[in-house]
């Protein structure tokens, strides 16, 4: 069952910062707080919390076990423990395939914005109109998307142990040096208190069925689950990592890294709005046309901009990498291919997938998809509709098909596992439930009927 010329992470270290950087993420720098703000600041936080440390603990423990008792990746590894749910490891296998064009042409943008930091260019980064004018160009997002893409590819071709596992460890640190230090610096602007406050004081009655939902619905996006990304993850973990806790460990990075994100962005946009729900509610807009004002209005703001952005690069690419990654290894099991051939096929359908998403605010503006451009239309079919019926499907196989036993097996094959009655009753019953919401209130919202 296990393929023994099959890559590997040195051990734990590697595989904990590997795995990490595919969690944290463009999903934890800008989406993150832009929820935490739109959703009551600290009541969202705490919500989000309690679900990562119970239900992101369970499905992500069920994941990367599934990889590595099967050393394959997602099909390979439903097909191999029951063939009746080889369709299960089919559907993951195409979230990320739907999931990196898009998020590559996303990651173009962020290094144009770097790009214009570095250069110079803050003043210009910093007008209304930027943003705007250079995502509806001709040419210019293509190109960024390209370099993006690129350069992803480049670290997925070196493999496992040269590319993914020391690019992470160079990565990694750098993240969580840069996330605090900006942090730390944006608290300490005037009138950012009122920020910090907004942020990590839970204000019970802003409480709602809702908040729950788009906490539950930015885990999914945020900690890399229902992509079979951590399933091939797993695949290339060591028989004697200690599986628990590494997970806590992955969990610690990403929850922490939007923790931080969050601390950079809210109490500046009180700063410099007064925090009103209009400045909050940007979304993905909110980094590229709020914060290069932050920045300009601040001393040494080009070199904090410049290291922001760094930043953001840097979790967009970790992501980016795990998302390729995965598509690579699912094309090399499949087909019986070596890694290279695999590479450059991958890449070549994603950049004719990617294009699309990279115009439709431009030249392509006027297609629509029920109503959606392109790189919207991805970002729903994948996150909103995707993930969660295959994180129900990987519950369902778990809980019901292979039996919890099976995981909690695998996992106390290297250490014992502490939270195994937490990890069984919430693969069984407790995520079912939540992911049915998350898929049913998601697809309501998307056609009108429900307003979250």
């Amino acid at each position: 069952m296990e393929n023994n010329t099959r890559s590997s992470f040195t051990g734990k270290i590697g595989f904990v910062l590997a795995a990490a950087g595919s969690a944290v993420g463009l999903g934890n720098i800008w989406r993150f707080p832009y929820l935490a703000a739109k959703y009551g600041g600290g009541i969202f936080l705490l919500v989000y919390l309690i679900l990562a440390l119970t239900f992101g603990f369970a499905l992500m423990t069920a994941e990367i076990a599934l990889g590595r008792k099967t050393g394959l990746s997602a099909i390979g590894a439903f097909r191999s423990l029951n063939k009746k749910y080889s369709f299960v490891g089919y559907l993951a296998a195409i979230v990320p395939l739907v999931i990196f064009p898009y998020y590559s042409v996303i990651g173009g943008w962020v290094t144009k914005y770097l790009w214009a930091f570095v250069s110079g260019g803050t003043s210009q980064a910093a007008t209304d109109a930027y943003f705007g004018q250079f995502i509806t160009q001709p040419v210019e997002p293509v190109l960024w998307f390209l370099a993006f893409i690129l350069v992803t590819a480049v670290v997925v071709l070196l493999g496992v142990e040269k590319g993914i596992e020391k690019v992470s460890k160079i990565m990694m640190p750098i993240l969580v040096v840069l996330s605090i230090a900006i942090a730390i610096y944006s608290l300490f602007m005037p009138g950012a208190i009122d920020g910090l406050v907004y942020y990590i004081k839970p204000d019970f009655s802003k409480f709602s069925i809702t908040t729950v939902l788009a906490a539950m619905g930015q885990l999914f996006y945020s900690m890399s689950l229902a992509m079979g990304i951590m399933i091939t993850y797993g695949s290339y973990m060591k028989k004697d990592v200690n599986l628990e806790s590494s997970v806590k460990q992955i969990e610690l990075f990403d929850t922490g890294i939007a923790f931080f994100a969050g601390l950079m962005i809210i109490p500046s946009v009180f700063v410099f709005s007064g925090g009103t729900p209009e400045a909050l509610g940007k979304g993905p807009s909110l980094m590229f046309e709020t914060l290069p004002k932050v920045f300009e209005t601040m001393p040494a703001g080009t070199l904090i901009g410049a290291a922001f952005f760094i930043l953001v690069l840097f979790a967009a690419l970790t992501s980016s990498i795990s998302l390729m990654e995965t598509v690579v290894s699912i094309v090399c099991d499949k087909f019986k291919i070596n890694r290279i051939l695999s590479c450059v096929l991958v890449l070549a359908v994603s950049v004719l997938m990617g294009i699309p998403s990279a115009l439709g605010y431009g030249v392509l503006d006027g297609v629509k998809i029920i109503g959606m451009s392109f790189l919207d239309f991805f970002d729903f079919a994948s996150n909103s509709v995707l993930m969660p019926i295959v994180a129900f499907l990987t519950c369902v196989f778990v809980g019901y098909v292979i039996k919890p036993k099976t995981i909690i097996d695998e996992v106390e094959s290297s250490a014992t596992f502490k939270r195994k009655k937490l990890f069984e009753v919430v693969i069984k019953y407790v995520a079912p439930v939540c992911i049915l919401l998350i898929l049913i209130s998601s697809v309501l919202e998307a056609l009108g009927y429900l307003k979250i």
